[in-house]
């Protein structure tokens, strides 16, 4: 099987990079493809509940737990936070992986705005494009409006 596309949404906080990944995903499901995500989060989460069976399992020292339900599962380890390529190569195969968070990782991103702020393209070459409700200062970069989201896909479909 062909890697999977490997495409970035980035911005500052609140800017609307959960909005974009999510109607990226529901366009590109639309059009066929298989979608994974990848959410990098700047505070510790925790998906499981205390007092459950498997944040006991958890608390009496598992290093790895396995929730496992009748529709889907969740592997949660304890460790410190692995390398971007660790968590990508966990995953099961698909067309495209969208990333959201990860401003320091050189795969190809696109950059959210929501009104005026500090470029993270000036000093970021892997920002391909941006994402704003008004066009960017930076002349150089394809911009989008926010709310384009099939223009977006095009662009993603058509970078390899």
């Amino acid at each position: 099987m062909t890697p999977p596309r490997i495409f970035g949404v980035t911005g500052w906080k609140n800017s609307g990079k959960t909005t974009l990944v999510e109607r990226l995903v529901t366009e590109f499901v639309r059009r066929g493809w298989t979608v994974n995500t990848v959410k990098h989060a700047h505070h510790d989460v925790d998906i499981d509940q205390p007092g459950t069976d498997s944040a006991r399992h958890r608390a009496a020292g598992a290093t790895e737990v396995a929730l496992v339900g009748g529709l889907r599962y969740a592997i949660m380890r304890e460790q410190g936070e692995p390398a971007l390529s660790q968590v990508l190569a966990r995953l099961s195969p698909a067309d495209l992986v969208l990333i959201e968070g990860y401003k320091r990782e050189p795969h190809p991103k696109i950059e959210v705005r929501a009104g005026p702020g500090e470029s993270i393209a000036a000093k970021d070459p892997a920002i391909v494009a941006i994402a704003a409700d008004t066009p960017p200062a930076e002349t150089h970069l394809p911009w989008f409006r926010r709310d384009d989201i099939a223009a977006i896909a095009d662009f993603i479909a058509g970078r390899r």
